[in-house]
């Protein structure tokens, strides 16, 4: 009889083996990355998912002397290093270089999703603490490295955006926009901030960071702010004020939302045509071809469809209740950037100096995936606007921040054009900043 339970006892140990398996087992890409990327890319049928790929490339960070690939004519360099968790870049008028050294603020997310988390933020080298504060950067004698790195405001929540009008700096934080006086060429700042609008931080605050970028006449600051989560699964109560871009009117301290529908958009910037675009992370858990994250023309009223849609019109069977009617009337995002790439940098390169290819569009970060095999991302690309909107597909100009064994080195963050005209990267693992240039 004891035979006979134990035979029982295996079998169902198997099943339920079998059965986990069959749970988690990873979702293999069946399109190369460059199907998903581009103006018109292949939209597949959605493989949902109960349990994500996870596939995040573990940290094995730069040692002395190695730096990623730079594409010909580029030369890369270390323009600072040492840093806390860098993530976020802006060009001081004079110079300087502000960078927000940050992470996300303690999160009490329990259960599977709390674990989950907290388990890949430490394999992909993001599970430290936030350091709160902004750090000054300064290459006074132009030989391309800072020799100034020094604490330039400090005690913040989580700070991300950064952005300058006339003396006044704006820092945003992961729950408010504050403004703080400026003077030129100082090193630190010691007022108190004055905070002008909250924003949404509500637990569990997933997709932490706010970007900030002024209007072209300073009058007007647009704020990123993510989802709460994936698909609203956390309700959307929880998602007021977020997964749009908002638009914060100075003089009358008033803020609206400006263009809705999108996840987590993060990089903003400005084309030469005075239009304001976004980089935005998509949705999770359909597969390892979908959904395409993506780059998009930040239009006034527009929404790009999250959570019931997505690329355009396409439905999201697993949102309830669901809504049809919005399909005719939802933007479909310019430029498809592949699946899980995590783009988070956006940077127009007319103002750089990298060459005559590489002035007509936009550079983007990849920050690399966490839930898509093979990995995607970890590079720094150029979009080309041939004719002012993004077109063709894009050039790489920073490769090899995965190892031979396809360890991440570091991973590439955000973005800015300094002064000189070079680019500079942030790199959140290495703890860098990536100047890249021409080559002489």
């Amino acid at each position: 009889m004891w035979k006979h339970v134990r035979n029982i006892i295996l079998i169902v140990i198997v099943l339920a083996l079998a059965g986990i398996w069959y749970i988690t087992r990873p979702d293999v890409a069946k399109l190369p990355l460059d199907a998903v990327t581009g103006a018109s890319p292949e939209i597949t049928a959605p493989r949902p998912q109960i349990f994500p790929t996870i596939a995040v490339a573990e940290v094995d960070r730069w040692q002395n002397g190695e730096a990623p690939i730079a594409a010909p004519g580029l030369i890369v360099e270390r323009f600072a290093e040492g840093l806390d968790h860098p993530r976020n870049l802006y060009t001081l008028p004079n110079g300087d270089i502000l960078v927000a050294e940050t992470n996300s603020p303690p999160r009490d997310v329990g259960g599977v999703e709390g674990f989950v988390m907290k388990w890949l933020m430490g394999k992909a080298g993001a599970g430290v603490p936030s350091a709160n504060r902004i750090t000054l950067l300064r290459d006074a004698d132009g030989d391309g490295k800072a020799e100034l790195k020094t604490p330039f405001l400090t005690g913040l929540n989580s700070p991300f955006g950064m952005v300058l009008i006339g003396n006044t700096l704006y820092v945003a934080n992961t729950d408010a926009l504050l403004a703080f006086p400026y003077t030129t060429g100082a090193t630190k700042i010691t007022a108190k901030g004055k905070e002008l609008t909250k924003l949404n931080a509500m637990a569990p605050n997933n997709h932490w960071t706010r970007n900030l970028a002024a209007s072209p006449d300073g009058k007007k600051i647009y704020i990123a702010v993510g989802s709460n989560s994936n698909i609203g699964e956390h309700g959307m109560e929880t998602e007021n004020g977020r997964a749009m871009v908002l638009e914060y009117d100075i003089a009358k301290d008033k803020k609206i939302p400006y263009a809705i529908g999108m996840r987590n958009p993060v990089g903003l910037d400005w084309d030469n045509k005075g239009r304001l675009w976004s980089v935005v992370n998509e949705r999770d858990m359909l597969g390892s071809d979908m959904v395409p994250d993506y780059l998009a023309l930040v239009e006034f009223g527009a929404d790009y469809g999250w959570p019931q849609h997505y690329w355009g019109g396409f439905t999201d069977a697993r949102v309830s209740p669901p809504k049809p009617q919005k399909r005719e009337y939802e933007r479909r995002p310019d430029y498809a950037l592949g699946a899980h790439t995590a783009p988070l940098g956006l940077a127009f390169g007319y103002n750089g100096k990298l060459g005559a290819g590489l002035t007509q569009g936009a550079f983007v970060a990849r920050h690399g995936s966490w839930n898509r095999k093979p990995v995607s991302g970890y590079d720094v690309i150029f979009v080309p606007f041939p004719k002012g909107e993004p077109a063709g597909k894009p050039v790489n100009v920073l490769t090899g921040f995965l190892d031979k064994d396809g360890n991440a080195q570091g991973r590439p963050t955000m973005l800015a054009i300094a002064k000189d005209g070079s680019l500079l990267v942030s790199d959140d693992v290495g703890n860098i900043i990536w100047r890249v240039r021409a080559k002489n």
